[in-house]
């Protein structure tokens, strides 16, 4: 392991790269959401190019060294899909954003302890591993990416084998649960990925409506696609994904007053937040196709000692995604800030360990086991 210590820069710099670096992975992220469903739209394969050379160059005029070679062979990869010379797969998005998330760590560590630790040995293999995607040898592109996926999410060797034994068993391929991956499904129809993209849009549009909602959609949909992968998918992908980005839909139609009220909510008032739920699951109505995201989006508030609402249905009754939905819409409201919530928002340790102290009958236990699995795995991370 090296330790990289960079030239004395003032500490605006580091703060407009930084953002700068953040404004492109949600560029990116969007960009390659919609190439899952337009692979071959030259317009998209070029904006994505000229994110990672953007991120490349900043990183360049700050003499942020150890991450140029990485971010040269993916912008080299980028090149050949621009041109058409190699094909745009799923894999491939993986890698980029897998990318951009290293580099975001490497700035922050940077910014928060003035130096950052990198493994050169690994950033050789990943080097040497990119490398060999050419437009010569189409065949074995997708081995050729999740070799370097892998080197990316070493952690997540395992949990691909295991996967790719069941892919194998049952003729299909499933993907290795990441974080990393949008809170938008990879294998959906051409339909599905147009209602999920316009699902996305509009909440996003939706989070304006309150200075406390920016990225809660994103947020929670990834997150939730994570812990179920974890746990083995027994949930829907795509019915959870709808429902992370629905759910609090309704919301938006309440009064700012009441939206932005610190103080402790009236009985009245209280009842006519509640009422968001079904104002959100009335979204989903008349498309079928959503059907169990909407039963999700009308069960998130719930409680499996049946204390919840609307209709104070316990555990048994709750389906699975509702019960995981309201754990991280819970995590969610801890960890960011709120109107009514005059407490700073607490660290993701501290709203994990807060959520286990009061998880008996408000939170399903069987649920709460992958959260904190997941957790385990996602603040281990963060710490190394």
């Amino acid at each position: 392991m090296q330790t990289f210590v960079p030239e004395e820069l003032e500490e605006d710099i580091l703060t407009d790269l930084m953002e700068e670096i953040n404004e492109l992975y949600e560029a990116s992220e969007q960009t390659l959401i919609e190439l899952e469903l337009r692979p071959e739209d030259n317009e998209l394969q070029r904006a994505l190019f000229r994110s990672i050379h953007t991120i490349k160059g900043d990183l360049g005029l700050v003499n942020f060294g150890p991450m140029i070679p990485l971010l040269q062979h993916v912008e080299d990869l980028l090149d050949y899909l621009r041109k058409g010379e190699v094909n745009y797969t799923s894999t491939m998005s993986d890698l980029v954003l897998l990318t951009m998330d290293r580099v975001k760590n490497f700035v922050l560590d940077v910014m928060n302890k003035g130096s950052a630790d990198y493994d050169d040995e690994l950033h050789s293999q990943l080097v040497m591993a990119i490398s060999k995607v050419q437009p010569t040898n189409q065949t074995d592109h997708e081995r050729l990416l999740a070799d370097a996926v892998l080197l990316l999410n070493p952690d997540l060797d395992i949990s691909l084998q295991q996967k790719q034994g069941q892919a194998n068993a049952s003729g299909g391929s499933v993907p290795p649960a990441t974080l990393a991956n949008t809170g938008i499904p990879k294998e959906l129809s051409a339909e599905k990925h147009m209602d999920m993209l316009f699902f996305r849009e509009m909440m996003k549009t939706i989070e304006h409506r309150s200075n406390y909602w920016g990225g809660r959609g994103d947020r929670i949909a990834k997150l939730a696609l994570y812990i179920n992968h974890l746990a083995g998918s027994p949930i829907d992908d795509d019915q959870m994904a709808v429902a992370c980005y629905v759910h609090d839909f309704g919301m938006a139609f309440m009064p700012l007053p009441i939206l932005n009220k610190t103080d402790p909510y009236t009985e009245n008032e209280f009842n006519l937040m509640r009422s968001h739920v079904y104002k959100s699951a009335r979204l989903l109505e008349h498309l079928d196709q959503w059907d169990h995201a909407r039963k999700i989006v009308m069960q998130h508030h719930e409680r499996p000692d049946g204390s919840g609402y609307p209709l104070g249905l316990k555990e048994d009754d709750i389906c699975a995604g509702a019960r995981l939905l309201a754990i991280l819409d819970t995590y969610d409201a801890l960890t960011h800030s709120r109107a009514h919530n005059k407490q700073p928002p607490m660290s993701k340790k501290e709203a994990v360990i807060d959520m286990n102290r009061q998880a008996k009958g408000q939170f399903s236990a069987e649920w709460m086991r992958h959260f904190n699995h997941a957790m385990t795995i996602l603040l281990t991370k963060q710490a190394g």
